[in-house]
This record gives structure tokens, sequence and C-alpha cells, in this order.
């Protein structure tokens, strides 16, 4: 089944403030923590039922190398995902419900 992928703004704050934060650290390592979030962003289109529902209806998807899940939601009555967040996964879950 393929998906209509939606993205919250949150999303891409996410995105920026991570990138930001590694390529503070090293030089050029944000930037390749972004093509591996967009490589994979393209495939979650068609991909989207292959990972596990982890709560409130939400299913994560983990950033290749590197420590971070994408979290979204599947409408499969609108055939739409809404990709919600991309977290640390040593993040305290409960950081979820003060995003929600």
């Amino acid at each position: 089944m393929k998906f209509k992928v939606e993205y919250n703004l949150d999303f891409f704050n996410d995105i920026a403030q991570t990138v930001d934060c590694y390529n503070e650290k090293q030089a050029g390592l944000g930037d390749r923590l972004f093509n591996n979030i967009k490589k994979q962003m393209t495939k979650l289109s068609t991909s989207a039922l292959h990972f596990a529902i982890k709560y409130d209806r939400i299913r994560c998807m983990c950033i290749e190398k590197f420590p971070y899940m994408v979290h979204y939601r599947i409408n499969e009555q609108t055939k739409t995902v809404k990709v919600e967040a991309l977290f640390l996964t040593s993040r305290n879950p409960n950081i979820w419900d003060e995003r929600t």
C-alpha cells in the first residue's frame, strides 16, 4: 500500500537542531545524518506498515547509523502517514506527552 507522507512542523525543527548539534561536534556529521533521514523518508510512503506500533498508535523507524527514531502515525482510511517527531533513542519517552 502506498501512503501520502505529511510532516508536522516540529519534525523539521527537530532535524535542524540535531543536524546543527552534530555539525558542531564534527564537520559534516550532521550532513550525513540529514542525508540518512532524507533517504529513509523517501521509503516511508511504501514501507510505513513495516514498523511496529510502540505506543498510542505511534510507529517508530530507526535512522540508520544514528541513535534517532522517526515517530509517525498512519491513517489507513485516508492513506496518509503523519511524521510527528525525530527523537534521540535515549530520551525519556514521557517527552512525547509534552509534545502532543
